[in-house]
Order: C-alpha cells, then structure tokens, then sequence
C-alpha cells in the first residue's frame, strides 16, 4: 500500500491495486472563515486567520486523478469542501459513515453513494466502519457523528484510518479486534480554548503505540486549520523522548509511504 498526506486529514491510499480519497478538503489557502464564532463555534485558538493555513502541496488534478472511490468521514468542512464538491466527478464510488451523511452527499450531486457497514466490501477490498468520539465530555455532542474505517485484503496489510477520534475505549478494540499493522491517526490536538481535544494529542497517539507497539502510526491533521495545538515538531520530540520515533511517522505534506 502506499499513502499520501495531502493536507489536513486528505489522504491517497492506494491499497490492492485501487485509489481511495479520504476526506477531501481541496479549497486554497484562506478560502474559508477560521473555526470560531464567526460560523458559530466557540473561541478557538488563531480565530484571526482563515482556513486552509497552508495551499495544496500539488494541484487538485493531481490529487483526483485515478481516484477509484472516495471515503467521507464525516462532514465537517475540513474533511468535505465546496472545492472537493466542485472537482469530484459526480459519478464516483463515494462512501459515508451513515444514511444522514449519505443524504447530503447526494443533494450536492453525487449519484453513487454507499454507506459504510461492518462488511462493506469494494472491489474485493473489506471496509469495515469503526466508532469515533470527536472530543470528550459535552464536546461529543458539539462536534456530531464521526467514523473511521479499516481496510484489509489478502495481499495487504491491515490499515486502520481513525478519523476525527480522541483515544477512548473504542479505538483500544478496534486495535484489539483488527490487529491493524498501520495506523492513521488524527493528531492536531484540535481544540476550542474551552473543552479540551477533539482529534488526538500526543498522550492519545501514545496510548495508541502502546496498544500497537509493532505498528506503523502516521500523524495526519497537523498545523492545517487554525484551532490546532500539537504542532509537527513538537509530536516529533515527544515520540523521541519515549523512545518510539521508529513508529511514529509525522508526514509533511505531500509526502507519502509505501508498506
């Protein structure tokens, strides 16, 4: 398999010779107003500054060519944009964690939408749907529904794409039941100034080493969007003084691995 950080959490599986998108966030640097309260959110770090923080580390053409099916986590506008709504061709395999999500999708077009199941199967690939807690606490019910999905198949490792969780129960059995050897985590440490993580910090993405300490864990959803609180850098030094860098792999964007 080879992935591919784009940006925030866009990434490019390809896995058993077919490309997946996963949560696309296409606009340009500052197409968007910040997190805060000027869409209605609470106060949040860097509300002065628009989103996308940072442009496409290639162009959007680039990224959908040869797309095979899309995966949308959820709906929130970093993982799901105008811009991917625009770019994306109507008629794409395009997968949601649920029927609410599913609707949406369609109304902006899209003609061939599949809610993900426990045994969702496509092109001979297993997708399985997994729970996600986006924040703890009343920031559960703020931020709405997320999931995550595992992908496996006979001739690939078995890949666990988190989404929008913080480390909870949930995550744990997922790892216990699937045995995932990479892990794609969401580790910004997100927050509002209020109310704590959303997508997991670095004591998250260490509690998931340590569920999976033979596994590869990709740091995705860093320094893009300006509620942010875990930069690159300082992930980096943590996994160093834990002695687990070898496993903690914290991509640029652009930058891609192949297992």
């Amino acid at each position: 398999m080879n992935i591919q950080l784009i940006r925030n959490a866009t990434i490019v599986v390809e896995y058993a010779g077919k490309k997946f998108l996963i949560d696309p966030m296409l606009a340009e640097k500052g197409a968007y107003p910040p997190i805060g309260p000027s869409i209605g959110y609470p106060d949040a770090p860097r509300q002065d500054q628009n989103n996308p923080l940072v442009s496409l580390p290639t162009s959007i053409d680039n990224i959908i060519q040869g797309i095979d099916a899309v995966i949308v986590t959820h709906l929130h506008p970093d993982h799901w944009d105008d811009a991917a709504k625009e770019s994306l061709p109507k008629g794409i395999q395009l997968f949601s964690q649920n029927e609410e999500d599913a609707t949406e999708i369609r109304n902006a077009g899209f003609q061939n939408v599949t809610v993900l199941q426990d045994d969702t199967v496509f092109e001979g690939i297993q997708l399985i749907k997994t729970k996600g807690e986006h924040g703890r606490g009343e920031m559960v019910n703020l931020a709405g529904q997320v999931c995550g999905v595992i992908f496996k198949h006979s001739s690939e490792k078995t890949l666990y794409v988190a989404g929008d969780t913080v480390w909870y129960d949930a995550v744990q059995e997922v790892i216990d039941t699937h045995q995932p050897e990479i892990i794609v985590v969401n580790a910004g440490d997100n927050q509002f100034l209020e109310g704590g993580s959303l997508v997991m910090g670095k004591d998250d993405v260490y509690e998931v080493y340590k569920a999976a300490p033979n596994a590869k864990i990709i740091s995705v959803h860093m320094e893009a969007i300006n509620h942010w609180t875990l930069s690159r850098e300082e992930l980096k030094s943590f996994a160093n003084e834990k002695g687990i860098s070898s496993n903690i792999l914290v991509p640029d964007d652009g930058e891609s691995y192949t297992f």
